[in-house]
């Protein structure tokens, strides 16, 4: 601070009177978090080396840690024609869509179009049987709404092949869900369940007349500068150059599917979009370093309640508890041949997307937590008990056990 075009009312010039003028000028600040432990890019090459052994065909990992960037690929992104994997490729983040989703509510609610404690049924009425459930317990899976993916995917090869090609309205889906007994009384706990955000998904559309693709590019796509982030439902082929996805048949030894190609109807709002990692490194700095919402919203969608030990859920938004102590910030996704994660420390000045190729592979799925701790927590990070299962279907991912 320069103090010299600083008045004193003890005296001008005096010393006293310029340090008084300097303490009241500067208003109390909390001191800033500390920044995380450098990241470790060698453990984070052996993560994804790891997945690799596991099954997956490819596997690749970017940090953006204040405008540095980190990439690492390995592996394949497409099986046929032997074709390296690489961070330009675009895939499907399946459940960190749900993320998007949230956002766009919660403008939505800065716009003062949504309460997010008024009941669904305010703005979509007769859509659901139970007029108490709000819009913050649908953001937040503590609905009660039954996940109709459990039913659809019970079987995992012959229920993706039943629905790859379809195109449900919301409606069908919903009724999917209705069709069976609620998981729990509206707010009485979290249950993770897609049909929340197909809910998400309809409300969007009521409020804004537009179709959810509309609203994710004008009001997040466009502004960030999302060149490789699309919606585009129904259409089944992602555009430029991609990733393959490989769904792994719950018969031990049997051959990968190439599950690329869908409508993902079966999701839309809840986990249609397809990305890559540096757009999806942009996304979370972007949300959390404030620049989507305003700083109310945002710290409504981080308040976050429990799940278990390690992990809470707020609204649209996922908080991990690392090995090192650091928490961080962002969703998890799993559609038929993709296993994604897209998360950001909470002022968002570094950040990670992670993908594997496959899905329908626990091993795989657990491996690939190990990428955050490589990121946020470097060589600080404690290696996990080998067997021990950290991550489940907390997503759209078929043949997992749910818990």
């Amino acid at each position: 601070m320069n103090v010299t075009h600083l008045a004193s009312p003890l005296g001008k010039g005096t010393l006293l009177g310029t340090v008084v003028l300097c303490l009241l000028a500067v208003p109390a600040q909390a001191a800033p978090a500390a920044a995380p432990p450098k990241p470790d890019l060698a453990g984070l090459r052996g993560v994804l080396d790891t997945a690799l052994a596991q099954g997956a065909p490819g596997a690749m990992a970017q940090i953006d840690d204040n405008g540095t960037i980190d990439s690492i690929a390995v592996g394949l992104a497409d099986r046929k024609d032997e074709r390296g994997l690489g961070n330009d490729d675009r895939f499907r983040i399946g459940s960190i869509t749900k993320t998007f989703s949230a956002v766009v509510l919660m403008q939505l609610a800065d716009e003062k179009k949504l309460d997010l404690d008024s009941s669904v049924d305010r703005y979509l009425p007769g859509l659901l049987p139970d007029r108490d459930i709000t819009v913050r317990q649908v953001l937040g899976h503590r609905s009660g709404l039954y996940d109709y993916t459990d039913e659809m995917f019970a079987k995992t090869v012959p229920g993706f092949e039943a629905v790859r090609s379809k195109v449900f309205t919301y409606r069908q889906l919903v009724d999917r869900a209705l069709r069976h007994k609620r998981t729990g009384a509206p707010g009485a706990a979290y249950a993770y369940s897609n049909t929340n955000f197909v809910v998400a998904g309809m409300l969007i559309e009521r409020l804004t007349g537009h179709s959810v693709r509309t609203e994710y590019e004008n009001r997040i796509f466009k502004p960030l500068k999302l060149r490789d982030t699309f919606y585009l439902h129904p259409d089944s082929t992602i555009p430029g150059r991609h990733a393959k996805g490989y769904l792994t048949p719950d018969q031990p030894g049997a051959e990968l599917v190439d599950a690329t190609d869908q409508t993902v109807s079966w999701a839309q709002s809840a986990g249609a979009i397809i990305s890559n990692t540096q757009d999806l490194n942009t996304f979370l700095s972007a949300l959390l370093g404030g620049r989507l919402m305003s700083a109310a919203q945002l710290a409504q969608m981080e308040r976050m309640l429990p799940v278990n030990s390690t992990q809470a859920y707020g609204l649209g938004l996922r908080r991990r508890d690392l090995s090192c102590g650091i928490s961080v910030y962002g969703h998890t996704g799993a559609v038929q041949g993709y296993y994604s994660y897209a998360f950001a420390t909470k002022d968002g000045r570094r950040s990670l997307a992670a993908l594997a190729n496959t899905s329908n592979n626990g091993a795989v799925l657990n491996t690939m937590l190990g990428t955050l701790e490589s990121a946020f927590c470097g060589k600080q990070a404690k290696p996990r008990r080998v067997g021990t299962v950290v991550e489940r279907s907390e997503d759209v991912a078929p043949g997992v056990v749910r818990h």
